[in-house]
């Protein structure tokens, strides 16, 4: 039974279920600079043991010999990774039956693997995987989270196939494109696909990071979180704790002093459509 739900008076669930957080790697951007990608995003993929619920779990790229050195460069960073400490032995426990569970997959390849665990049962391997894209399309658990320090690469040949792996993604937090301004016109259906499977689209950078501003959403469609309609970092956040009143007819003596005509308070308010601090 849903507990808040049973409350005599519900209560809100904001929760984030999971998010693998797709990233894409179009033709233009690998040619331009594989080396630097792959580089960049080892960094990320591993940034606190792999724990961020921003993680990139999922990795899209094409064919050719720019993918081959960008596949190439993350095997020896993989390769060269120290070893990793989890949050938890629950947490380490469940990554490493993952781990040994996607090695005895028929449709998926151990690329490289860091250095191995040992007894500390908090500690954990850098992995990385690889599969094609029609496997992946097949297997749903593919695109499943594995939290830590390990991503899976997934090679497509035909903008048809990636499209159509994008369109099969569920809610993520985020999604994220390397590509330049021609990839950018090339697949800008992928833009538009993306806009309804996640809360943040990030442009040749990484997720991991997330700041605290204005324009910050942090959330996304179910499982990503239970309410997309909502941010759980930024100013937009309060919404998540505030419920709107409307005060109507009150005279101004009876008002909460934000509303009153005076501002004695000096905020900013709305009025009329028009952000203003001046008095009415």
């Amino acid at each position: 039974m849903n507990i808040a739900a049973a409350r005599p008076e519900p209560i809100p669930f904001y929760g984030e279920l999971g998010s693998t957080n797709p990233v894409f790697v179009l033709p233009g951007a690998m040619q331009e600079r594989s080396r630097e990608i792959a580089a960049d995003l080892y960094a990320s993929f591993t940034l606190g043991a792999g724990q961020f619920c921003t993680k990139p779990g999922l990795v899209f790229f094409g064919e050719g010999k720019a993918s081959d050195t960008f596949v190439g460069e993350l095997k020896g960073k993989v390769a060269q990774a120290p070893q990793f400490a989890l949050l938890t032995k629950g947490i380490s426990g469940d990554y490493d039956r993952e781990a040994q569970g996607r090695k005895t997959r028929r449709n998926l390849q151990v690329v490289a693997e860091g250095s191995a665990r040992s007894a500390n049962p908090y500690s954990a391997a850098a992995a990385l995987y690889e599969t094609e894209i029609d496997p992946f399309l097949a297997d749903h658990e593919l695109s499943e989270e594995h939290f830590g320090p390990s991503t899976l690469l997934i090679r497509y040949s035909s903008k048809k196939q990636i499209l159509e792996a994008a369109r099969n993604l569920e809610g993520h937090l985020t999604a994220t494109i390397h590509g330049t301004e021609n990839d950018l016109r090339d697949f800008a259906e992928l833009v538009s696909i993306l806009e309804t499977k996640v809360g943040r689209i990030v442009f040749n950078g990484y997720p991991t990071g997330v700041e605290v501003c204005h324009a910050m959403v942090h959330g996304g469609p179910y499982p990503a979180s239970t309410d997309s309609r909502t941010t759980s970092v930024g100013t937009q956040a309060i919404f998540r704790f505030a419920r709107p009143v409307c005060y109507q007819n009150f005279p101004d003596s009876g008002l909460p002093v934000e509303l009153q005509n005076s501002n004695p308070l000096g905020i900013w308010r709305m009025v009329d459509g028009q952000l203003t601090q001046k008095p009415l």
